[in-house]
């Protein structure tokens, strides 16, 4: 297998990237000057070595400065923020779910990202889904209402029924809120590619 191949195999594996859209890549890269090159590796390197995950939600940040007094290290800058609304705890499936709520500027509180879903996951990558560190997320906490925004897909609803059920394991009390998005987002959506306005009807429609 020659470089081009290879690397068009690499970026074959990257979310929705099929070979037409790799070899496109890869062509484009060969036209790069070497210090585009250079800058690229370097900011891949950067983002491996400086990015962590937070103890909590499992949110990717880059931490503070901790010899400056600026956050703990631990905690990215939604769970160390004082102002969000404590008691409410929004899960989502992964990061750009997260992303996505957060540019309505609708919600206030706290997120747990999953990191996948049942389905799409082979028996072996199930280790990936945080069930585990979710229980151990709502026992250590006393919220009042918990969201599950999963995505409407038929995998997003099969792990919803996991995530309720868990919830469900962990806090049985009545008094427990569990709500669901409204259905805003169409069925088979994702919440990545859905509108601001969309996402906020959503979330002011849970139940």
């Amino acid at each position: 297998m020659d470089s081009i191949d290879k690397l068009i195999n690499i970026f074959k594996k990257f979310p929705t990237v099929g070979s037409r859209t790799a070899g496109r890549f890869v062509y484009y890269l060969m036209k790069l000057p070497k210090e585009r090159i250079d800058e690229l590796t370097s900011a891949i390197i950067e983002l491996k070595n400086k990015i962590k995950l937070c103890q909590l939600c499992f949110n990717p940040f880059e931490p503070f400065d901790t010899a400056q007094g600026k956050g703990n290290g631990l905690l990215c800058p939604i769970c160390q923020n004082p102002s969000r609304n404590k008691n409410l705890l929004c899960i989502v499936e992964k990061e750009t779910d997260l992303l996505s709520i957060e540019s309505t500027k609708k919600y206030n509180g706290l997120y747990f990202i999953l990191g996948g879903t049942v389905a799409t996951m082979r028996k072996e990558d199930m280790s990936q889904l945080r069930i585990e560190e979710l229980k151990k997320r709502i026992r250590g906490n006393n919220f009042s209402e918990i969201i599950v925004a999963l995505n409407p897909t038929p995998e997003g609803r099969t792990t919803s029924v996991l995530v309720e059920s868990t919830i469900k394991e962990v806090n049985p009390s009545p008094a427990f809120k569990i709500t669901h998005l409204a259905k805003g987002i169409p069925v088979g959506g994702e919440l990545e590619y859905a509108d601001e306005e969309t996402l906020e009807s959503a979330l002011e429609g849970r139940k």
